[in-house]
C-alpha cells in the first residue's frame, strides 16, 4: 500500500477503481490530530470570491468497486495518530470533545465502563482456545474489554493511548511483544481507527506462530448494509473510525496478510448505550504447503 498523505488507492485491497465523494472531517478530529480549528469567514477577511459562514476541514469519502471499503481519504501520520488517541478517553481528550460535541461527557462515561457482550467474544473464541491461555490485547487500552481475564495466564497490552496500569494488566511496548509468546492476540476496535490496517495485521502476524489465534472485532456500520457504488454520497461526515469495512473487505485484507480465516459472523450487541453490529473474525496465520 502506498503511504500518502491523501489515499489513491483502497487500503485494503489496493485497487484504485472507487467513487469519490466530498465530505468535512469533524471539528473534534480535525483540532485534535491536525490543529485544525472551524473558522468563521465574515466581512473583517475583506475576500470578494468566497461566501461568507463556517468553514470546516474538507475531505473526500471513497469507495472501493474492488471489495466494497468504504474510507476517509486522510491518512493521519503517526505523528498525528499520536495527538489524536495519546490519553484516550481521559480529561483533555474528553473536555475538548464535549467542547464541540455536547453530551459527549455522558456517553463517555458509558464507554469507559466497558461493554456487556465479552461473554459472546468468549463463546466465539472457545473452540479455538488452548489451556494455557497468553493474552496480548492489540491497542486494548485499560484491559476493560479484553475476554478471559478471569483465566489467562498473563494478559499484556500493547497500546498508544498511554493509560495507567490496573490490576493485573501489563503495559508492553514492542520490543517486549517480540520477546513475549501468546497464545491469543486480540485486534478489538481497532482497525476502523488506523490508516493502514494491513500494516497492523502484518506486525502482529510476525509475533504469532502457527498456534495462535488472532481475534478481529470492528464495526458493521449501519451505513454498510446498502452496498453500492453510491455509498460516498451518504458518509458526508468523518470521525474516529477512518474505515468502514465491509466482509469482502475484510476477507481480501485478511488473505493479503496472510491470514486464515477460521469464523467470521457478524453480531447486534450494546455498545455505549446503542444498539450496533459487528464483525468478529477468528483466524490463525496461514500454513504454507509444498508440493514437488
Amino acid at each position: 500500500m502506498s503511504h500518502c498523505i491523501v489515499a489513491v488507492n483502497c487500503v485494503c485491497c489496493g485497487s484504485k477503481e472507487m467513487t469519490t465523494s466530498p465530505a468535512v472531517l469533524m471539528p473534534f478530529v480535525a483540532h485534535r490530530a491536525l490543529g485544525w480549528e472551524p473558522i468563521v469567514i465574515d466581512e473583517s477577511w475583506d475576500l470578494l470570491t468566497i461566501k461568507k459562514g463556517f468553514a470546516y476541514s474538507v475531505c473526500k469519502s471513497m469507495y472501493c468497486l474492488e471489495c466494497g471499503l468504504l474510507f476517509l481519504d486522510i491518512r493521519f501520520s503517526e505523528s498525528e495518530m499520536k495527538k489524536l488517541y495519546e490519553d484516550y478517553r481521559e480529561t483533555e481528550y474528553t473536555e475538548l470533545r464535549n467542547y464541540y460535541e455536547p453530551g459527549y461527557i455522558a456517553r463517555n462515561n458509558f464507554l469507559k465502563a466497558g461493554n456487556n457482550y465479552i461473554h459472546q467474544v468468549e463463546d466465539f473464541l472457545r473452540p479455538y482456545m488452548s489451556q494455557n491461555l497468553k493474552i496480548l490485547d492489540w491497542g486494548g487500552d485499560t484491559g476493560v474489554n479484553t475476554p478471559f481475564k478471569d483465566v489467562a495466564e498473563y494478559i499484556d497490552i500493547y497500546d498508544i493511548s498511554n493509560k495507567i496500569k490496573k490490576n493485573n494488566i501489563s503495559y508492553v511496548n514492542l520490543p517486549e511483544v517480540f520477546a513475549r509468546e501468546y497464545s491469543l492476540i486480540i485486534c478489538s476496535n481497532v482497525l476502523e481507527h488506523v490508516p493502514y490496517p494491513y500494516e497492523i495485521l502484518k506486525k502482529i502476524f510476525s509475533i504469532m506462530n502457527s498456534s495462535t489465534i488472532l481475534y478481529i472485532e470492528v464495526p458493521y456500520e449501519t451505513l454498510m448494509f446498502d452496498k453500492n457504488e453510491k455509498l460516498p454520497d451518504r458518509k458526508k461526515h468523518w470521525h474516529e473510525h477512518i474505515n468502514f469495512f465491509s466482509e469482502l473487505s475484510l476477507k481480501k485484507l485478511a488473505d493479503s496478510a496472510d491470514f486464515e480465516i477460521m469464523s467470521l459472523r457478524t453480531i447486534r450487541v450494546l455498545t455505549g448505550g446503542n444498539f450496533n453490529t459487528i464483525f468478529q473474525i477468528a483466524c490463525r496465520i496461514k500454513i504454507l504447503t509444498f508440493t514437488d
